[in-house]
């Protein structure tokens, strides 16, 4: 009787135990990484001319034009980072693309951070000819949150905690992650991702 009993707690606590270790529905198993040690420009390749530097902690350019891309691709993610522009940037993360060395919004998803684009449509919060931001928010001359989600087609981008895309599109799979400077001051910190 002592050994059925026992048996029994030990299936119980072994059931409890792998349900509670189990990934909660909308958790994801990866871990994080950080992509920016806050000292150097290590583990990023330059593209472009853009004059990227490491000052206190934190990666920025404020003239030139270029990319800071990552060497390793990806596919199904979940990206955060901080970002700082004057109110005159042209700035944007790039994600899944297609050819490393010549980025752009027709070979790779632009996030875009552009407060003035001429076109306001695809302004910051927007997926550049993908898909509109739900909301408008102006970000120059503050630090500003990014979290962006690619599983599959399905991306999402929040933006300083609203969601402003959630759509879906299936043009590119997978590819690098780029950091971009196109005008203005642009700065970013506390730049990590997890794979999906």
């Amino acid at each position: 009787m002592k050994h059925t009993s026992a048996l029994t707690l030990a299936l119980c606590l072994g059931i409890a135990a792998l349900t509670f270790s189990a990934p909660l529905s909308g958790q994801t198993a990866g871990a994080w990484t950080t992509l920016f040690d806050g000292k150097t420009l290590n583990g990023w390749n330059v593209v472009g001319t853009a004059n990227w530097e490491v000052v206190d902690g934190v990666i920025q350019a404020s003239k030139g034009n270029g990319l800071l891309v990552t060497p390793a691709s990806y596919g199904d993610f979940q990206i955060t980072l901080e970002f700082w522009v004057s109110d005159d940037a042209n700035s944007g993360v790039f994600i899944r693309c297609t050819d490393p060395k010549a980025i752009s919004a027709t070979n790779a998803y632009e996030v875009n951070i552009f407060d003035q684009r001429p076109d306001p449509s695809y302004g910051t919060g927007a997926i550049v000819n993908v898909a509109k931001p739900s909301t408008i928010l102006k970000t120059g001359g503050k630090w500003n949150t990014y979290d962006i989600t690619a599983k599959g087609p399905k991306m999402t981008v929040v933006l300083n905690g609203t969601r402003t895309v959630d759509v879906e599109d299936a043009k590119h799979a997978r590819g690098p992650i780029g950091l971009q400077y196109g005008a203005g001051t642009v700065k970013f910190r506390n730049v990590r991702i997890r794979t999906l």
